[in-house]
């Protein structure tokens, strides 16, 4: 029996005392048109965590610049790691205890019943649908850059993204994970070129600091969404583990060691980054933040522009990994019943949720390209960036809730790993994320230009 076809594994006791809840009965049939296929293993996972979130280090973290300065941002990031830290621990213990394709849902749908799955359901398909069209924004900044195209071919760089890339998804699961495994070692790979070659030209005081306001907890407050994407996307995960080999296993160890690696790559990129020129404040409002720094070392001659084409892997990386994210998800919650159950038929041949990933695509480029023919005073991707962090951050409260939840209601279930941090951690993880939510609402963001003009700048 399921929840208008929810999997089998809903516990017994939630599905008695829930109210107004309508269950269906469904056959084998039902679930033969809706099978996965395992194939990741922890270095899989591990590749599918940092490449969903190493686009953050290549665009969208600079707009922090603008919102708080160098300081508030490095700040703000500072926060936002360890709220990373208490929910990648949380989400390490319930994932191999409930190893199912729903992820957040399934965590929420265990500990709250029905609805509070459907509304952490539906926030994070918000993070999942927005979260690509953010990046496809920042592709099509690279790319126009780098080919000198204008600015109005911009939704066809977006258009020819997502046909790739959801093509790969749709291909099969093997597919997406080997590419998923190259992209981001090639992006983590452009970015150690880049802080090693961004070392002799650091100048903290000069580029980052001078162009900047002065640090302020509003400031820090401004930043904080900002910051979020550096880690973004991390806690898809889970929406791996019926794909997995051993998600019992595997999957705390990929998270945490992929949590690991963001943390570098972010304290890194935003110091060498922001420390060189063109400095903090050009990199407030760029598409292409890298870039400017790529140029800096470089030079603008055709090997900067060969390395930035090659740096576009990061975005690549991101892109790729969250259609997938978005794919399962759809696919999670149209199999259970929250969404028409049309949209978690997988390929015949492929096992892959290709109508999922292509109702999806369809959905996030109609919102870039809404947003872009409507006009903004903001930048395309930085209005996305604070709907994907809206999703995201209420995500993670609702998944906090289901730890905590979880730890008082089923206090005996099997759990594989438990989290070092615990309630604590999970306490943590909350707060930061509601007060970023607030953050998102109360102060008037983000967008607002470092004080100094960009001539202050300064030059290399």
């Amino acid at each position: 029996m399921a929840y208008r076809g929810y999997e089998h594994r809903v516990p017994e006791g939630d599905r008695e005392r829930v109210v107004g809840v309508e269950y269906v009965e469904v056959g084998a049939a039902y679930f033969e048109r809706r099978r996965l296929r395992r194939h990741a293993g922890v270095g899989s996972l591990w590749a599918l965590g940092v490449g969903a979130v190493i686009s953050g280090d290549f665009f969208g973290w600079n707009f922090g610049l603008a919102a708080g300065g160098f300081s508030g941002l490095l700040v703000a990031t500072g926060i936002i790691t360890l709220m990373y830290a208490g929910l990648c621990f949380s989400i390490a213990e319930m994932s191999p205890a409930l190893p199912h394709t729903g992820g957040a849902y399934s965590f929420a749908r265990s500990a709250m019943g029905p609805w509070g799955g459907y509304v952490t359901g539906l926030a994070e398909n918000m993070e999942y649908i927005f979260t690509p069209a953010v990046i496809v924004v920042g592709i099509g900044g690279y790319l126009g850059a780098i080919f000198g195209t204008p600015e109005s071919w911009a939704p066809l760089w977006w258009l020819a993204a997502y046909t790739v890339f959801v093509g790969l998804n749709v291909w099969g699961v093997e597919t997406s994970f080997r590419v998923t495994v190259v992209v981001t070692l090639v992006a983590l790979a452009i970015l150690v070129v880049f802080w090693i070659g961004a070392l002799p030209h650091l100048d903290l005081q000069r580029f980052a600091l001078d162009p900047g306001p002065a640090l302020s907890w509003k400031g820090v407050l401004r930043a904080l969404p900002f910051a979020i994407w550096f880690y973004l996307a991390i806690e898809q995960l889970p929406l791996a583990a019926e794909e997995s080999h051993d998600p019992r296993r595997d999957m705390p160890r990929g998270i945490l060691l992929g949590l690991l690696t963001l943390v570098v790559c972010a304290f890194l990129t935003l110091i060498l980054n922001t420390g060189i020129a063109p400095g903090a404040a050009v990199l407030g409002t760029s598409d292409e933040p890298l870039f400017e720094g790529l140029r800096t070392i470089f030079g603008t001659g055709i090997g900067s522009r060969l390395l930035a084409l090659v740096a576009v892997a990061g975005l690549v990386a991101s892109f790729h990994a969250i259609i997938f994210a978005y794919g399962r998800q759809i696919y999670s919650l149209s199999r259970a019943g929250y969404f028409p159950r049309w949209l978690s038929i997988t390929h015949s041949t492929r096992q892959t949720p290709h109508v999922a990933l292509v109702s999806g695509a369809v959905l996030g480029y109609g919102a870039a390209l809404a947003i872009h023919w409507l006009g903004s005073e903001h930048p395309v991707g930085a209005v996305l960036l604070n709907l994907a962090v809206f999703g995201a951050v209420i995500s993670y409260v609702l998944q906090m809730l289901s730890f905590l939840l979880l730890r008082r209601r089923l206090p005996d279930i099997e759990r594989p790993y438990r989290s070092p941090l615990g309630v604590a951690g999970a306490w943590m993880a909350l707060v930061i994320a509601a007060v970023t939510l607030v953050a998102l609402f109360v102060v008037d963001p983000i967008y607002q230009k470092v004080a100094t003009p960009p001539a202050c700048s300064g030059s290399p």
